[in-house]
């Protein structure tokens, strides 16, 4: 006996509209991510790593051999640079933004690379004696890293940078007896007055 078979086969099922909306969503959230600025850059961090820099100046200036003096400004760079990413982290999770979004990557992109270098040449001028050109060389490369990553945040930012770069410039042609307070500052006096400013027009 024959079998009888449709002439035309089922037609498939449509995709959900919730599941198609859903998808749209998530498209336009990923491009204003790429697109936006990354505004988790933190006010209130930035006044405390302004405040840590400020006494390491105090614990730096009592120093007198200069190993001693570079090893109190390398801790407080670390303990500033976990101290920034934590407060940058809490203020991500308050605005809703992800700190790796699209702009939180772009920003390290420009900011990490200069201070990896920074502390491939503090090694270097260490090991040849001439730490009277560390201050220097790191106001210039955190300033360059600040307005490079800044690219991709909130005006201020890179206008920073700029403030840092041109401290380090300073810095080149500034006695060695100078150094140690214009590391203060820099990574103290303009973090606070710069994390001041976020904190008050961006949101802490």
């Amino acid at each position: 006996m024959a079998t009888v078979r449709p002439i035309r086969s089922a037609p498939a099922e449509p995709v959900a509209l919730h599941s198609r909306a859903m998808d749209n969503l998530r498209y336009i959230r990923e491009t204003m991510e790429r697109a936006g600025s990354f505004t988790a850059v933190p006010g209130a961090g930035g006044i405390a790593m302004g405040v840590t820099a400020v006494l390491a100046a105090l614990v730096a200036w009592r120093q007198v051999d200069a190993a001693w003096w570079l090893v109190v400004w390398l801790v407080e760079a670390v303990a500033a640079c976990a101290l920034g990413l934590l407060e940058a982290a809490r203020k991500s999770r308050r605005i809703g933004m992800p700190l790796l979004s699209g702009p939180g990557r772009k920003f390290l992109v420009g900011f990490v690379p200069p201070l990896f270098v920074g502390a491939l040449l503090t090694w270097v001028l260490f090991r040849a004696g001439l730490t009277d050109s560390v201050p220097a060389v790191w106001l210039l490369l955190y300033g360059t890293g600040v307005v490079s990553g800044g690219s991709a945040s909130v005006k201020v930012v890179p206008v920073m940078g700029l403030c840092f770069m041109i401290l380090g410039t300073a810095a080149l042609f500034a006695p060695p007896g100078w150094h140690n307070w214009i590391l203060a500052a820099g990574f103290g006096g303009i973090h606070i007055a710069f994390g001041s400013i976020i904190t008050v027009k961006y949101g802490g």
